[in-house]
């Protein structure tokens, strides 16, 4: 089974808008140590860019202005294939002051939300960590592609 997800990269300040998760799913509850990119799964039939755009303000309340598509992540955990889009998210100032009482899903689901730096806090995907995330880097960027299987 593959589950598609959409996500949006976001700088601001050399850092990188990132949530840490609530445990309300079974492998949170195992581990939610970690920080990760806003977005998640698409609906069926859904377009991408609509996706991520419903994603951004289902967790944060704020509508993005949705840039170039930056990764393309393939790989498997368990029985499941991933295949996941992350998006250039351009309003990165809106996000400054997110209030997750304003969001249908913020509440529920996010613990924290911040712009971090992704090379010292754990952050999910790894590659975050070692990729050259400013502004001018990814304004221009080609769209790379990340296999783990």
């Amino acid at each position: 089974m593959r589950r598609v997800t959409v996500r949006g990269i976001l700088l601001y300040d050399g850092k990188l808008l990132c949530v840490k998760l609530k445990p309300y799913k079974d492998h949170l509850k195992r581990d939610n140590s970690y920080w990760c990119l806003p977005g998640g799964g698409l609906d069926e039939g859904e377009a991408l860019v609509a996706g991520v755009e419903r994603e951004m303000v289902e967790e944060t309340g704020v509508k993005p202005v949705v840039g170039n598509l930056l990764y393309v992540q393939q790989f498997s955990h368990g029985e499941k294939e991933y295949l996941e889009f992350f998006f250039h998210i351009t309003n990165s100032e809106d996000y400054l002051h997110i209030d997750l009482t304003k969001t249908t899903h913020g509440m529920e689901e996010i613990e924290e939300i911040s712009f971090i730096d992704p090379a010292t806090t754990h952050v999910l995907p790894e590659f975050l960590k070692t990729e050259p995330l400013d502004l001018g880097t990814i304004g221009g960027a080609t769209t790379k592609i990340i296999s783990r299987f």
